[in-house]
């Protein structure tokens, strides 16, 4: 018995090894076709600055984590590690790009309860539904030299150029979730007394909330998408800035980096925003 239990856990393991060595290998294969490309390039031209090596862009990350942005170069120079990593170009950009999208997810919230209400009570539902399946319609790009001369090149104009994209088709998700809850539910919430807040927020928001979250996440590259559109157009900072800036004096060394730093961090929101969805909802499980 503990032999063939032991022959288990060891096969397990080794197609667990196995997955993990697969899901790798497409990062290996495209990491060392980069790697010849970028070497036969620098031996045809020492000066290359379209394929940089890996030893340049481990520098230029390295000074980008270390170094002010050439903005602040008159600041006083920090003394500790932590002080360099706090006044650093990269710390600086991602808490600005960071920022941006944080509020524009939490400005998405009410989109949410729009959808809801929409799709349980007709009367908003005929009120809404028709302006937001025109206005999901809309490129949002095209909305952009508006939202600059009516909010001017702040903060507020990336901030709703976000939500105007990415909100319209959270609040249609929304509707036709709550509409694809069974009719017996409420009818049967309602005869029992309840209201019509109980029914939407404690009958079918619990129902619906686990894909909603899904609906958000895999609208996260879109929000994304905007925020980079506006930080590159109007901004002074930020992942999206900082890449057009470089791309002026083709910053290859900094900018392929900086691309796969938001990669990184778009991965890790994605990921949270899975594994709390699972936690919060062991049941749920869609992609």
């Amino acid at each position: 018995g503990e032999l063939g239990h032991e022959l288990v856990v060891q096969g397990r393991d080794v197609r667990a090894d196995g997955r993990r060595r697969r899901h790798g290998a497409g990062v290996r294969v495209l990491t060392e076709h980069y790697r010849l490309a970028a070497g036969a390039r620098h031996r045809e031209n020492p000066d290359d600055r379209v394929t940089p090596t890996m030893a340049q862009m481990k520098q230029g990350f390295l000074d980008a984590v270390l170094k002010p942005a050439e903005e602040d170069d008159g600041a006083p120079d920090p003394t500790s590690l932590f002080e360099r990593l706090r006044s650093s170009m990269l710390w600086k950009d991602t808490k600005a790009t960071a920022w941006r999208f944080g509020v524009s997810l939490l400005l998405l919230l009410p989109a949410v309860f729009l959808g809801l209400h929409m799709g349980l009570f007709p009367y908003i539902g005929s009120t809404f539904l028709r302006f937001f399946l025109f206005f999901d319609k809309i490129v949002a790009l095209s909305l952009l030299p508006i939202l600059f001369i009516a909010f001017g090149i702040d903060e507020l104009s990336k901030v709703m150029l976000i939500v105007i994209g990415v909100a319209p088709t959270i609040v249609l998700d929304t509707y036709n979730l709550t509409r694809g809850v069974p009719s017996e539910q409420v009818v049967k919430a309602f005869s029992l007394g309840a209201g019509d807040f109980d029914v939407a927020y404690r009958v079918v928001l619990k129902q619906i909330w686990p894909r909603v979250l899904n609906s958000i996440r895999l609208n996260l590259k879109a929000v994304m998408l905007f925020l980079f559109a506006g930080e590159m157009i109007a901004s002074t900072d930020g992942l999206a800035y900082r890449i057009a800036l470089l791309r002026r004096h083709m910053g290859m060394d900094t900018i392929i980096p900086y691309v796969l730093w938001v990669a990184l961090l778009l991965f890790l929101v994605d990921l949270t925003m899975k594994s709390l969805n699972r936690w919060m909802h062991p049941w749920f499980r869609e992609a």
